[in-house]
């Protein structure tokens, strides 16, 4: 598959930045959260949680044995559900909830819905397919939540010659802000690391990481680790790499007393994540496999049963490209009803 995103990313530096309107709402501190120093947005306001989240009453492990059973949607290879995984701290996402996202930077009408729309606009559209994928799948709630790339792969080696460009915590503040629109709307921030490496970026956001609202997300295609520059090949990311975020995560959820992070690897190809079996499940991180490709509905179904069924972890997700999926014939978008009949069926949504 080519290198999908990058006329939108590597253009980002030499872009002008959208003026948004906001708009603002008060939000409830989160049930159970440990004490702490506060944390504020680049104007000093506080940033609290939008919604109260039980972080006390374990999870219904029976409910949720029924729902990851009835995500493997009738698969007898013995694959999916995945065995022996370890039942997550309360307050749990996944499977209790499909979780549909617009994904996009601020920087860019490139990028993603996220970014091409104003908010208002943005929010009309992307209601719209929350209530479409309510009506196919009634008995699975949505979760809606926006997916923000905070560090983009650059086309310019910047100061400290890394290809990054980290998004300001000004910039975060908005999306925040914009996810304020619709009540107890949850955060994504996407890492592109470039020629710099997770453990290096995973501090610069750290302070969102310990909202109970803001999840992440990690982009093999531009962890540059044979120092390509992003761009002039696909990057990857080891089990290894995927377990010391997971275990990132989970130290924040453990010392902030925080519902477990919803953790989000794009894949579309072999290479992008390698020796996947390694990967290690905790009680405190859920792990999506996100079929991140695009191109017409055969050329997807096949990225996603090679790469994604074919090598489970936890949970799974889908992406859909308003643009780019709409290039080959038959030039069309695949719909929920059909991702209703994946085997394992996705439980996080995207859309660019």
């Amino acid at each position: 598959m080519k290198l999908k995103r990058m006329a939108g990313a590597l253009a980002l530096a030499a872009l002008v930045i959208s003026t948004f309107s906001y708009c603002t709402s008060d939000a409830k501190k989160v049930s159970g959260k440990a004490g702490g120093s506060k944390k504020t947005d680049s104007t000093g306001t506080e940033l609290v949680a939008e919604e109260e989240i039980d972080t006390r009453t374990p999870v219904d492990t029976a409910k949720y044995n029924e729902l990851v059973k009835k995500l493997a949607n009738g698969d007898t290879t013995g694959k999916w559900p995945v065995k022996n995984q370890p039942y997550p701290l309360a307050g749990a996402i996944l499977p209790f909830k499909r979780i549909v996202v617009y994904y996009g930077n601020l920087h860019s009408k490139k990028m993603g819905a996220l970014g091409e729309y104003e908010p208002k606009e943005m929010w009309k559209r992307l209601n719209a397919e929350i209530k479409h994928w309510e009506k196919v799948d009634p008995s699975t709630p949505v979760q809606a939540g926006l997916h923000y790339i905070a560090a983009v792969a650059s086309g310019t080696a910047g100061k400290d010659g890394k290809y990054i460009n980290r998004m300001a915590n000004s910039q975060i503040d908005s999306v925040l802000k914009i996810a304020k629109m619709r009540p107890n709307t949850i955060v994504f921030l996407d890492l592109q690391v470039a020629l710099s490496n997770i453990k290096s970026e995973l501090p610069h956001i750290e302070k969102y990481l310990e909202l109970p609202y803001v999840h992440l997300g990690i982009d093999p295609e531009f962890s540059m680790k044979d120092g390509s520059l992003p761009g002039k090949k696909i990057g990857t990311y080891d089990a290894a790499d995927i377990n010391y975020v997971s275990g990132y995560l989970a130290d924040l959820v453990k010392k902030h007393n925080l519902p477990p992070k919803v953790f989000v690897v794009h894949r579309f190809t072999k290479k992008m994540v390698t020796n996947s079996q390694s990967i290690k499940l905790r009680p405190e991180v859920q792990i999506v496999m996100h079929m991140d490709g695009w191109g017409e509905p055969d050329l997807k179904l096949g990225t996603y049963r090679h790469f994604i069924y074919g090598e489970p972890v936890q949970f799974t997700g889908f992406k859909l490209f308003y643009k780019n999926d709409l290039k080959k014939a038959p030039n069309r978008l695949m719909t929920p009803e059909e991702l209703m009949k994946l085997k394992p069926v996705p439980i996080y949504i995207q859309y660019q």
